[in-house]
């Protein structure tokens, strides 16, 4: 049975259409019911195979306007290093604590910063850490000396551009209470970003697709050449 919101949702756009970033922007904020503010995400499919390791594509970039969202941060460290942390505001700070905790199931974090010296014992909790996009990686700035940094960037709404198995990336450009212009300049900053780490292998279109959605709105497909 189609609700009364689908209905309204069915009515108001065309879901094989594409749309100049302008009006998707308006259109998902418009199509939305939820009673909380929900995120806008991005889902874009690049011709590219992860499994060359140029096309694996992994980066990250600061959001103009941020996310929007409250990351919780765990910092794995020792000595000076832990309240270097704790002053760029980690919400956790420790090493082996912290390594029992993740081994026995905690992982109530959004994202984990660890020292080099401590990557041999993060790295046996691999299997854990994984499949939860959790493991700190050099590529995203998550493994480094300069903890104080990657916490400050982290909470201002860093995200990270990361190429799944069928070549789609998915990322947060904000939520739903930002003005247009707001989430606007954050996808464009992604899409450049993106554009400019183009792999010298990948022949024909790159970007094929890019769909923009709240946390319970439909996707709504973006005419990329419309992005400045």
């Amino acid at each position: 049975m189609v609700s009364k919101n689908q209905k309204e949702i069915a009515d108001k756009f065309e879901k094989n259409n594409s749309y100049s970033l302008d009006d998707a922007v308006r259109m998902v904020k418009e199509l939305t019911y939820a009673k909380f503010d929900e995120s806008v995400d991005l889902a874009i499919n690049l011709n590219v195979d992860p499994r060359h390791a140029e096309e694996n594509i992994r980066l990250t970039l600061p959001l103009p306007n941020g996310t929007g969202k409250d990351v919780s941060i765990l910092v794995i460290t020792s000595g000076p290093k832990e309240k270097e942390a704790l002053d760029a505001g980690a919400d956790y700070v420790g090493n082996n604590e912290y390594l029992d905790k993740i081994k026995n199931g905690w992982s109530d974090v959004d994202k984990i910063v660890a020292t080099p010296d401590m990557m041999p014992r993060l790295g046996k909790l691999g299997k854990i850490l994984g499949p939860k996009g959790l493991m700190p990686n050099p590529k995203s700035g998550t493994v480094t000396m300069d903890v104080g940094k990657a916490v400050r960037e982290l909470k201002a709404g860093q995200v990270e551009l990361r190429v799944e198995k069928a070549g789609i990336i998915h990322v947060t450009c904000g939520k739903v209470s930002f003005e247009n212009d707001a989430l606007i300049q954050n996808i464009e900053a992604i899409y450049g970003t993106l554009i400019k780490a183009r792999p010298s292998s990948v022949k024909g279109n790159y970007l094929e697709r890019m769909f923009i959605s709240s946390t319970l709105g439909p996707g709504i497909k973006v005419d990329h050449t419309s992005i400045r």
